[in-house]
């Protein structure tokens, strides 16, 4: 009985999920296209007409490409779960490898391995048709099968253990299990932050110390009246994979280093390069990242204390379409099961996450008119908002499901404010 009131709130979170973001999607086209053929009032002395046509025909083809995704990956979940597809990937691993840890670590493999598969057309399409089409594309077929390759093997390097880990408690840990497997997990994402500026993202991309002086001594003049200390300043070959531009701090701790995209410096004038880098060292001194990882760390909490009552019950595997495995461990496939369901019950909440992110993007805003000039980062976003061909005139339902930014005409009337 559970298991068919189970797999009926699954397909019916599953279909309004699905209507509601196509819906959303079908949305923002017309309210993108319905404001195509104007530049909004406050940007129309500052981003040419045929920007805003860009940013809207790139908007509205990335949109239509998220939809044609959406209804594909909906399709592969129902074939995971419902039609039997992890069902019969079980046996099949199982009559290979025995039960067993093997077995467990196999089926998580296997499952990444297919889904990794089936998402590599969408990709390469993304890269190479989508982002070529209006300019952004700068990666070779030889960089992103070598990127590809690197992903996966990192992946396997690093989730293999921590994955064997995580099973192991599941089945040795008792009752508690889930409180002991989010410590480990806590702390490896603790770990990740201090060891992914230093050791990880040098694998993909070339960072080089800044070496234009009067850029350097103005934000570091900057960082001093912040009170921000920084390992260095590095500029990234952002350029070799895409004309977008960005700029960031990584790292945690002794490890914090900025970070700016090559693509940006070359695009932004030294005052603007400020008041971006403003903008991001008021995230880290009005402590956004620390609440962010607290809520992340409470969120996972309370998930894995979940994923721990579900893994008991045997509706929650037949609900899905998996028979439980008798004296096989059923950890590895309740793992991929709450991977695959969470985000069914949980998209509805989305503008929730989006509130304090919003909130504090403004507040960061906020605190670089303080410490630099706002119509410097004023000009700044115009320049990116144009550069990134970002839509100045989102839907706002759509935006408050998927933006973690405010739109862009909120964001510079309030700088304007004042």
């Amino acid at each position: 009985m559970y298991s068919h009131v189970f797999s009926g709130l699954f397909v019916g979170f599953l279909v309004i999920t699905l209507c509601v973001r196509f819906w959303l999607g079908s949305r923002h086209i017309r309210h993108v296209l319905m404001h195509r053929s104007a530049v909004p009032p406050q940007f129309a002395e500052k981003i040419p007409l045929a920007a805003h046509q860009k940013a809207a025909d790139y908007t509205i083809a990335k949109t239509k490409f998220g939809m044609l995704t959406l209804l594909v990956n909906t399709a592969v979940l129902i074939c995971f779960t419902l039609l039997g597809g992890l069902q019969w990937l079980s046996i099949a691993i199982l009559n290979l490898a025995g039960p067993g840890m093997i077995y467990q670590i196999g089926l998580l493999a296997a499952f990444a391995v297919i889904s990794g598969i089936i998402e590599l057309p969408f990709d390469y399409y993304r890269q190479f048709v989508l982002e070529a089409r209006f300019g952004f594309n700068k990666m070779t077929l030889r960089l992103f099968i070598t990127d590809m390759l690197k992903a996966a093997l990192l992946g396997a390097a690093i989730g293999l253990p921590l994955i064997w880990v995580i099973l192991t408690l599941m089945e040795k840990a008792g009752n508690l299990w889930w409180l002991y497997a989010w410590i480990v997990f806590t702390v490896f994402q603790l770990l990740m932050l201090v060891l992914y500026p230093t050791v990880i993202a040098p694998l993909f991309n070339k960072f080089t110390p800044l070496t234009d002086d009067s850029l350097r001594a103005r934000i570091e003049n900057l960082m001093q009246r912040v009170g921000f200390a920084s390992k260095g300043l590095f500029v990234m070959d952002g350029s070799k994979r895409s004309a977008h531009g960005n700029a960031y701090f990584s790292g945690f701790g002794a490890a914090k280093r900025i970070v700016f995209f090559d693509t940006l410096l070359s695009r932004l004038a030294p005052q603007e390069i400020e008041a971006v880098l403003a903008h991001e060292l008021g995230h880290f001194k009005l402590k956004h990242i620390v609440k962010r990882i607290a809520v992340m760390f409470a969120i996972s909490l309370a998930f894995m204390a979940l994923l721990g009552y579900l893994k008991t019950r045997t509706w929650f595997y037949t609900g899905l379409g998996v028979e439980p495995m008798l004296g096989a461990g059923n950890d590895a496939m309740a793992l991929i099961l709450f991977m695959l369901a969470l985000p069914v019950f949980t998209f509805l909440f989305s503008p929730l996450t989006s509130i304090s992110s919003r909130k504090h993007e403004f507040e960061a805003d906020a605190f670089a008119a303080r410490y630099s000039d706002a119509q410097d980062l004023v000009s700044a976003l115009v320049k990116l908002y144009e550069d990134n061909a970002s839509t100045l005139t989102p839907d706002p339902l759509h935006s408050a499901f998927y933006d973690s930014h405010p739109p862009a005409t909120a964001r510079i009337n309030r700088l304007l404010a004042g």
